[in-house]
């Protein structure tokens, strides 16, 4: 009988953004192939795509709707592997396991624990549900050590642990590019050669906090008049966002993309990344600018300590001093010439990261290399 596998994650966009190659692998082993996300929708290799009824908000009557809505097809369909991603979909199927009489072999990957030891209160609202599906999750994989730490301490995992780096990043596609050619490409998109491009791709978000790192920024564009700041994505805090750059009279300065799907393109004309987010798990913007060379400022969060080394891929500065935000701007703007003849060696640091390497740790984790 042709084995199943369901592959579940909150949005349809996160399975294409980054599992793709591990949907071909197990399609290529004779996998009958499940997804389960926000809607419908057609995803390579997958031969069904099924909508659950998820609720953003963790805690909330539509989502215990959710758990039993899923136990019902779970229990139909009787999958002999079920592969769970980002914490939403992740709680929500693991719960609706638990009720099941026979269970599929859970293998649970944490995107990033949305929460730290020393969140208090916090902690307990995301760690609680980890505990209660610890039962049914036969192997964890995390890919920050600190959240390994976590896992370890509070055991949320029944068999085993497993630490990988990230899901794989493409290093074909991202990669530095010579100086004239950014050079060139800079004067294409209608920037000067002396422009100092930033760029940051998110959602806009609280969680990813662009407000502080446009506030710091129109400090250090005050001073210096050829920086710019690229803001890659859409989301709710978009026209805020916009709004108030436009008081800090920072139209000129910062400039509002909407979404990328071609952000090698976008990295190849910029002289560093900068990233604001409250809490990560390994950030693939993150990856791909050090990729291609770009040194990093970034929140000291876990997450991105994992990726920005400060003097060797980047700066760090504390998540809510916009201050010291402001300096780091500064400091890479003030540093160019290092960064330039250093992109070879900030790029280095990703070869662990590559697809080549990670796909098959992941698959031998699945036992399928």
């Amino acid at each position: 009988m042709q084995k199943k596998i369901l592959f579940c994650a909150s949005t349809v966009s996160h399975i294409k953004n980054f599992h793709l190659p591990y949907l071909k692998v197990f399609h290529e082993q004779g996998y009958e192939i499940w997804v389960a996300a926000n809607k419908t929708e057609s995803i390579p290799y997958a031969d069904h795509v099924v909508a659950l009824p998820f609720d953003k908000k963790l805690v909330s009557l539509s989502n215990v709707k959710a758990i039993f809505t899923a136990s019902r097809f779970l229990r139909k369909q009787k999958f002999d592997i079920v592969s769970t991603h980002t914490t939403l979909s992740s709680a929500v199927i693991r719960a609706a396991i638990i009720f099941l009489r026979k269970k599929p072999t859970v293998y649970c990957t944490s995107h990033g624990y949305l929460f730290s030891e020393n969140d208090g209160f916090k902690k307990w609202i995301y760690l609680l549900p980890e505990k209660i599906c610890s039962h049914v999750t036969d192997v964890l994989m995390v890919m920050n050590h600190e959240d390994y730490d976590i896992a370890v301490k509070h055991k949320i995992y029944r068999d085993r642990l497993c630490f990988i780096n990230g899901m794989g990043i493409d290093l074909k596609k991202f990669h530095p590019v010579p100086e004239e050619e950014r050079l060139a490409l800079k004067k294409e998109q209608g920037f000067s050669e002396n422009d100092f491009l930033f760029v940051y791709a998110a959602e806009f978000s609280k969680r990813k906090n662009q407000r502080l790192l446009i506030n710091a920024f129109a400090e250090a564009a005050g001073k210096h008049p050829d920086m710019k700041l690229l803001l890659a994505g859409n989301g709710l805090l978009l026209d805020e966002c916009k709004e108030l750059a436009s008081r800090l009279h920072m139209k000129n300065n910062i400039l509002f993309l909407g979404y990328i799907d071609d952000m090698q393109n976008l990295y190849s004309i910029c002289n560093a990344c900068v990233t604001t987010s409250n809490i990560e798990g390994l950030p693939f913007n993150v990856m791909e600018a050090i990729a291609c060379g770009l040194p990093v400022i970034a929140s000291n969060i876990k997450g991105h300590r994992e990726l920005v080394k400060s003097g060797k891929t980047g700066y760090l500065f504390e998540k809510t001093n916009q201050r010291e935000l402001e300096s780091r701007l500064e400091q890479a703007y003030s540093s160019r010439k290092f960064w330039m003849e250093h992109s070879g060696s900030v790029a280095e640091t990703m070869r662990p990261f590559d697809i080549t390497q990670v796909l098959p740790e992941i698959m031998s984790i699945y036992h399928l290399s």
